[in-house]
């Protein structure tokens, strides 16, 4: 299965990517936000990074940009999730890096389909 690596700053909403991705037989590594996760992406790689959009000190973007930059992760699958549905967003997001987007609130079902969907690319 895949190493995923989960970014939010929500506490309960890590929890749950972890617990329903890990009951599918993936590893899950979490970050608390954008800068702990860069801060472990440039010495580990991951086969899925899903991230929230709107975080304390580097939110989901700014990460998305940053992950872009890095050799190894120049085409690893980012997702991002959020609350947000605007186009404009979608669109920012996806400029910026983003493979796809989740919409928040996720539940298990949908959360397991992205995730296959997009390993599957």
């Amino acid at each position: 299965m895949a190493h995923i690596l989960a970014v939010d700053d929500a506490k309960v909403i890590r929890m749950m990517v972890q617990s329903i991705l890990e009951a599918q037989g993936h590893q899950v590594t979490l970050a608390e936000d954008g800068t702990e996760a860069i801060a472990w992406a440039r010495e580990n790689t991951v086969d899925l990074v899903i991230t929230d959009l709107n975080m304390p000190n580097m939110g989901g973007m700014s990460l998305t940009a940053a992950l872009r930059k890095l050799e190894h992760y120049k085409f690893t699958p980012i997702l991002v999730m959020t609350t947000e549905d605007g186009n404009y967003k979608k669109n920012k997001a996806k400029n910026s890096g983003a493979t796809g987007w989740i919409q928040k609130p996720v539940d298990a079902e949908r959360l397991i389909r992205a995730v296959d969907k997009t390993l599957s690319r």
